[in-house]
C-alpha cells in the first residue's frame, strides 16, 4: 500500500495526501518554537528563527505543494509555561497570517504549548495532546501517549525529539550537526484484547518523526551512543520497535539508526537490517 506521507525536499515539512474523506492535501510540521532566542530588546528572536520568516517558509511550502491545509504537530510556541505579553501578538500574527492565505489550520497542543490556545485566532482548530487522526495517519506530537484512536492508525506521524544526525564539522557547520528525519518501519503487532490496558500497542507500519521546523532549535544527534533524548517514550517505543532510518533534509539516506529497547538490548529489527549501512 502507497504511503500517502510525503517529506518536501529541502524542508523540514511532510505532505499529507489526500485519503478517504478527508480531500484536501495538507502540510504538516512540528517545533515550531515561536518566540525562541528572544530578549526584551529582541522579542521577535533573530532573523532566521522570527515569526515572520518562518511563516513566510511555510507558506513557501504550502504554496509549492499546492497544499490546502497546515496542521502544526506541537510546540508552536517556545516558553514552555504561559505565554509572555510581547510574545502573544506574535503567536497570533503567525497563525493569522497562514490564514489569510485562506488555509485551514490545526494545532495538535505540545508540552511547550501551555496556554497558548487564548492567543490564538479563533478559526484554528485545536486538538489535545493526545493527537488526532487525518484518513489513515495519525498525528500527535510525542511528549505524551497518543489515544488509542491515534494509536490504531497504519500510519503514525510525531515531533518533539528534533531529530539530527552528528557529521563531520566544517567550517560553517562547526558543530557538525543537521536535521534530519526518521522513518520507523514496523511490523504490527497482533491485537490482543485486554480489559486491563489503558492504551492498546501502536498498529502502524510505518512512523515518521519530523525535524524541527524551527532552524534554532536544538537537534540531538541520534548517531550518538546514548541521546539524550531517548528517555523519551517515543525513542524506546517506536524507534526502537522496528526498523528505523535517518535522511538528511536535502533527502540524503544515512542509514539504519541503532536503537536500544527498554531493556538496554539492540531493536531485533535494527539488528536484521543490511550491515554496512
Amino acid at each position: 500500500m502507497e504511503s500517502p506521507l510525503r517529506p518536501v525536499l529541502g524542508a523540514p515539512a511532510l505532505v499529507l495526501e489526500p485519503v478517504g474523506r478527508y480531500d484536501t492535501r495538507t502540510v504538516v510540521v512540528a517545533d515550531v518554537h515561536l518566540g525562541l532566542g528572544g530578549t526584551a530588546e529582541r522579542s521577535l528572536g533573530p532573523p532566521e528563527g522570527s515569526a515572520e520568516r518562518l511563516a513566510e517558509r511555510l507558506l513557501e511550502v504550502v504554496r509549492s505543494a499546492r497544499a490546502g491545509a497546515v496542521i502544526v504537530a506541537g510546540d508552536a510556541k517556545h516558553p514552555i509555561v504561559g505565554t509572555p505579553p510581547a510574545l502573544r501578538p506574535v503567536v497570533f500574527d503567525f497563525f493569522a497570517e497562514l490564514l489569510r492565505e485562506g488555509l485551514s489550520v490545526e494545532l495538535v497542543l505540545g508540552n511547550h504549548d501551555v496556554g497558548i490556545v487564548r492567543h490564538l485566532p479563533r478559526e484554528v482548530v485545536v486538538h489535545p495532546t493526545t493527537g488526532v487522526v487525518r484518513g489513515e495517519v495519525g498525528i500527535f506530537h510525542g511528549h505524551r501517549w497518543p489515544s488509542n484512536k491515534v494509536l490504531r492508525a497504519p500510519r503514525l506521524v510525531a515531533g518533539h525529539l528534533h531529530p539530527g544526525f552528528r557529521l563531520a564539522p566544517t567550517a560553517d557547520d562547526p558543530e557538525g550537526k543537521r536535521r534530519c528525519w526518521v522513518r520507523v518501519e514496523r511490523v504490527p503487532p497482533e491485537a490482543k484484547a485486554s480489559r486491563r490496558r489503558r492504551h492498546i500497542e501502536p498498529r502502524a507500519c510505518e512512523v515518521v518523526i519530523l525535524p524541527a521546523f524551527n532552524p534554532l532549535a536544538g537537534t540531538e544527534a541520534l548517531n550518538r551512543e546514548r541521546p539524550a533524548r531517548g528517555r523519551s517514550f517515543l525513542y524506546r517505543r517506536f524507534l526502537a520497535q522496528g526498523v528505523a532510518r535517518a535522511y538528511l533534509l536535502d533527502g540524503t539516506d544515512l542509514g539504519v539508526l541503532t536503537t536500544r529497547s527498554e531493556d538496554g538490548r539492540r531493536s531485533r529489527a535494527t539488528d536484521r537490517a543490511p550491515a554496512g549501512r
